[in-house]
């Protein structure tokens, strides 16, 4: 009795563990068909060797979905590789796919990015419809530096290079002969004699005189420009000095002035009252007339008089100072001896 029920546990074991292990089998086969995402293709026409089923898809670098399935294309040209993006990211035209390598263990993932402005698209014609919305696609960094590679080799093999090699031996050939009937020893005295005199033009001595008139006529320069600045100064002292006597003077200048304005109207008043009394004897008419033709002439000439005067102070203010101009000083002119 007991060995049977030892059999029938270990029979309910065995077949709980086989269950178990079958659900956990279903549930891990099923549990990618139950995930959210939206499919897409693109095509490469290149190998994808290093690309795997599974393998990550990322935008920018970071992991958006996974490779479902990788396969030739329906015209038997192009590689179709179809795309999970589990991110809820939707891929509009601008987005470029791009095949991309994990360092050095051969392994490659798909790379998502936008197109720069101004990109041209470079992805491999369709002729076959499309059960998945595609994905614009453009060669990987390693194929384009292998085209580069290739074009550079079909430039350098188009080259002549033979023909080149025989134009630069002619070119040689034609330096050789040239050089071989050039007057080698008549363009050497040439050079020397040239040299020869460059040395005598270059004379020492020569120099060092010139250099000395050089230094003197600085010399000179400088005791010029400081003459110059006293003369300067001294000319901004004496205006200080004058517009200080104007500034000291400026009441009695204001006082002769209306003195003037007064004596012109005191003129107005009595030439007013002479015409008053023009109508009495020519006798005194007469007077009146003489008296006032000699106020007249003393009036032009105390004018010109003070208008001389203005001009004078104006052109030679120091002679408020010192009365007559100075006597301009002879300056012997210093010569020099070479």
């Amino acid at each position: 009795m007991a060995s049977q029920k030892t059999k029938l546990a270990v029979g309910l074991f065995v077949t709980s563990g086989i269950i178990i292990a079958l659900l956990a089998v279903f549930l891990l086969g099923m549990s990618r068909f139950l995930e959210k995402g939206q499919y897409y293709v693109t095509y490469f026409n290149e190998s994808v060797q290093g690309l795997q089923k599974d393998s990550p898809v990322k935008y920018r670098g970071v992991t958006s979905g996974r490779v479902t399935s990788i396969g030739v294309a329906p015209d038997s040209k192009l590689i179709q590789v179809v795309l999970k993006i589990e991110s809820g990211q939707a891929l509009d035209t601008n987005i470029v796919a791009q095949l991309k390598d994990v360092g050095i263990t051969g392994s490659m993932f798909i790379e998502l990015d936008r197109k720069e402005k101004g990109e041209p698209d470079r992805s491999p014609p369709i002729s076959f419809p499309t059960e998945y919305p595609v994905v614009a696609s453009k060669p990987s960094e390693i194929r384009k530096l292998l085209r580069g590679i290739e074009d550079f080799l079909k430039q350098i093999s188009s080259l002549d290079l033979k023909g080149i090699s025989d134009k630069v031996k002619l070119t040689l050939d034609s330096a050789n002969r040239m050089i071989a009937d050039a007057d080698v020893k008549g363009i050497s005295t040439s050079v020397v004699s040239s040299l020869d005199r460059i040395d005598h033009i270059f004379d020492r001595e020569r120099w060092d005189r010139i250099l000395t008139s050089i230094g003197e006529a600085g010399r000179s320069l400088n005791a010029l420009m400081d003459r110059a600045e006293r003369s300067v100064g001294r000319m901004e002292s004496t205006l200080v000095r004058f517009e200080g006597i104007v500034e000291e003077n400026r009441q009695p200048i204001k006082a002769a002035v209306k003195d003037l304005e007064r004596a012109m109207k005191n003129a107005n008043i009595f030439l007013e009252k002479g015409a008053s009394l023009a109508s009495g004897t020519d006798d005194s008419l007469m007077y009146l007339k003489r008296y006032l033709l000699v106020v007249a002439q003393n009036l032009a000439k105390a004018t010109q008089n003070l208008n001389r005067l203005i001009g004078l102070l104006a052109d030679q203010p120091s002679q408020l100072i010192f009365g007559e101009a100075p006597v301009p000083r002879k300056v012997e002119p210093k010569t020099h001896e070479d």
